[in-house]
């Protein structure tokens, strides 16, 4: 057993790539070690650290940050294209918010405290990417989180108050200044360091090198 930390953002579009190539890297794994096993905790980052705690129009932001709608709809293909490849259908043109995701991750932080969060991430990207839910809205969060089996008034409780909310940003924190300045970065074993969302080839090769 070993650990992968996955730094990453619900808002980045990549990650939600770099979660399936994972998925894909340990399935290759399997092939030739079927005995592999590791356990994934996910770290937060701030993609659009600025974002105002009620978010704001998604598309704007990004013709602003990009230049113009001709380049968003380049950089909007290309992700398309590699996600299809991984069952990702992105509806980018659902997406009405750029959300403040620091509730997000305190919801992912306070699941992990309570075992397995995975399903709670995998959902949470459906819900940014491919559903166009106010990430950013804790009502949505309860709900989501309501769905993947945890307590819907709990989370509302949880999210209405500021508890996790230095723990968070202080982790966030931490590893910008590990040195992590792009996401989705993953981290083997606490050794081994893997910057975007690579193939799962390069993935596996990364594991192997700290299983081996």
């Amino acid at each position: 057993m070993i650990t992968i930390e996955i730094v990453s953002d619900v808002v980045c579009p990549w990650c939600f790539i770099g979660l399936r190539r994972l998925d894909a890297a340990i399935a290759e794994m399997r092939q030739t070690a079927p005995a592999f096993s590791c356990y994934k905790y996910w770290r937060p980052f701030f993609l659009n650290p600025n974002t105002p705690p009620e978010g704001e129009p998604y598309l704007p932001f990004l013709v602003h940050k990009f230049g113009s709608r001709a380049k968003v709809d380049e950089i909007f293909k290309r992700v398309r294209s590699a996600g299809r490849d991984y069952g990702i259908g992105y509806e980018f043109e659902k997406i009405q918010f750029r959300a403040n995701t620091l509730k997000v991750h305190r919801l992912i932080h306070w699941a992990q405290e309570r075992g397995e969060a995975e399903k709670l991430v995998q959902r949470l990207f459906v819900a940014q990417f491919q559903r166009g839910e106010h990430v950013g809205d804790p009502e949505v969060l309860a709900n989501i989180a309501a769905e993947c089996g945890y307590d819907r008034n709990e989370v509302r409780d949880y999210l209405a108050s500021d508890i996790d909310v230095d723990a968070v940003r202080l982790m966030e924190r931490k590893y910008r200044e590990m040195g992590v300045s792009m996401v989705p970065t993953f981290i083997i074993a606490g050794q081994k360091i893997i910057v975007g969302a690579e193939n799962p080839s390069v993935l596996a090769a990364g594991i192997r090198q700290v299983i081996n």
